[in-house]
């Protein structure tokens, strides 16, 4: 499913140059659920990004489903995301002036989850997350844990092949970003989908299959 080599990600600031992420070998298996974990500054959120095409490696190979998304145009990458990768956002990036169901239905706008049943997967998927009363609320009209769910709704309208989350439980309570972690796992086995999440709570990344330490991707310097 992922693979990559030799990569690496650097920022200039005047004269300077930073490696925010260096990975030289890793893979991920079809179905597999991955956490990311790592201090700070070991380049956990800039590696999320560039598995979903949203920043480009300055070097190396990172290829998904066989695809190298550095040879891609910017278009290619927005639709390959759209057809293939479900995000879920740290803050979770619904719009104010759209419905929890609208918010969903926006999601299948960007990839393959478009068409005449789009709406009928979007009511189901809210009504599985418990949301059934809720859909026609605007996201203020929700608590943290409903609009966590409307996101891991969008994020899985397209039934995509990989399914990324940046933080997902850094803005609410323990208790019920568990629970919908959990929920959204056992979606992701029903569908047979690859998960990657990072995080920094250490309960979090132990109800995924497999932990790595970005810190121990890195090229050890000689």
């Amino acid at each position: 499913m992922i693979r990559l080599r030799e990569v690496q990600k650097s920022y200039r600031q005047g004269e300077r140059t930073t490696v925010a992420c260096e990975v030289t070998s890793l893979d991920i298996a079809a179905g597999e659920h991955v956490a990311l974990i790592g201090r700070s500054g070991t380049g956990k959120t800039t590696l999320l990004h560039m598995l979903a095409g949203i920043l480009r490696p300055d070097q190396g190979t990172l290829s998904i489903l066989g695809q190298d998304l550095s040879t891609l145009s910017e278009s290619d990458c927005d639709r390959f995301r759209g057809q293939h990768i479900g995000m879920v956002y740290q803050t979770f990036n619904l719009l104010q002036p759209f419905t929890a169901l609208e918010n969903v239905l926006l999601g299948a706008l960007f990839g393959r989850g478009a068409g005449a049943d789009a709406e009928e997967r979007a009511l189901h998927l809210l009504a599985q997350v418990g949301l059934e009363d809720r859909m026609h609320h605007l996201p203020s009209q929700l608590s943290v844990g409903q609009v966590q769910r409307v996101a891991v709704c969008r994020a899985l309208i397209n039934n995509p092949e990989l399914v990324l989350m940046d933080e997902p439980l850094g803005n609410q309570d323990k208790a019920t970003g568990g629970q919908v972690l959990d929920l959204l796992l056992q979606l992701a086995r029903n569908n047979k989908q690859t998960v990657v999440m990072v995080t920094h709570d250490p309960e979090s990344a132990t109800r995924m299959q497999r932990t790595v330490d970005l810190a121990t991707l890195r090229r050890v310097s000689s």
